[in-house]
């Protein structure tokens, strides 16, 4: 096929037997906006303008999706499914980490593939970057937990896992894949899907690569850094490239021509 895809308080755990076979096998779509979502109304020319007296004083620059898609701006869908962690089975609930942590959700095509490993290994081995951001991270594919297994003990050189930081999901069902619009019907497999998630359970970016284009781990770090920026500073955005220590924005005619006169 030509697709190249810490242990924590909130993950319950349930050891099983440990297994280690010789080898296991398991089995571009855009994400559309709704039309029920209506644009900011500062971001509409149509839209006639109240009176600047009437104005308020900071206008909100965060979307509020409204459909039943995985859209930005909307609730994520909520799963519980059974993972590997440490070499054991486990089970993984979404919903128990609301109020508690943002979570990295990413989706890859298929176990013992090739481009793969390197994203999966990649964050694994900056897991502790996403740990001082109060992240969890959780990989997902629609292989089976056996087969998961099998990679992780599987050696790195030999094109295995070795020793994960985090949960590898089994979406065997394919509903995970489904509800986040990455499954792609007539394969049976994921997108390289990425959401970031935030405390309140709310989808706060996604992106999306074709099957034979890994992600970075830099620019997923970064993203995240501006979310948690823009959140905890609520009347500054941030603009292309942003870092933490860099100059923000303020989203105003007059305040913004200060970040645009320093650059």
């Amino acid at each position: 096929m030509a697709c190249t895809a810490t242990s924590t308080a909130l993950i319950s755990s349930k050891p099983r037997a440990t297994i280690s076979p010789n080898s296991f096998s398991a089995s571009s779509h855009t994400l559309a906006l709704p039309s029920s979502f209506t644009p900011l109304r500062h971001c509409n020319p149509l839209v006639s303008r109240a009176p600047r007296s009437a104005q308020p004083k900071h206008r909100s620059f965060v979307a509020r999706a409204s459909s039943e898609l995985p859209l930005v701006g909307n609730q994520a869908p909520d799963f519980e499914a059974e993972a590997v962690f440490d070499q054991e089975f486990i089970n993984v609930k979404l919903s128990e980490y609301i109020g508690k942590k943002y979570v990295i959700l990413f989706f890859y095509p298929l176990d013992f593939t090739f481009v793969c490993p390197t994203e999966i290994t990649a964050f694994s081995d900056r897991y502790e970057e996403f740990q001082k951001l109060n992240t969890e991270v959780l990989g997902v594919s629609i292989d089976s937990v056996f087969s998961h297994l099998a990679w992780v003990q599987t050696d790195r050189k030999s094109g295995g896992l070795g020793d994960l930081k985090y949960p590898l999901i089994s979406d065997v069902t394919k509903s995970i894949s489904k509800s986040y619009n990455v499954l792609i019907p007539d394969q049976g497999i994921a997108l390289r899907g990425l959401f970031i998630i935030d405390k309140e359970g709310v989808i706060q970016h996604s992106t999306i690569n074709n099957l034979a284009i890994g992600r970075s781990v830099d620019e997923t770090l970064r993203t995240l850094q501006a979310l948690q920026y823009v959140q905890e500073n609520p009347d500054e955005v941030c603009p292309a490239g942003w870092k933490p220590g860099e100059k923000s924005m303020k989203p105003d005619p007059k305040l913004s021509k200060e970040y645009f006169s320093a650059v």
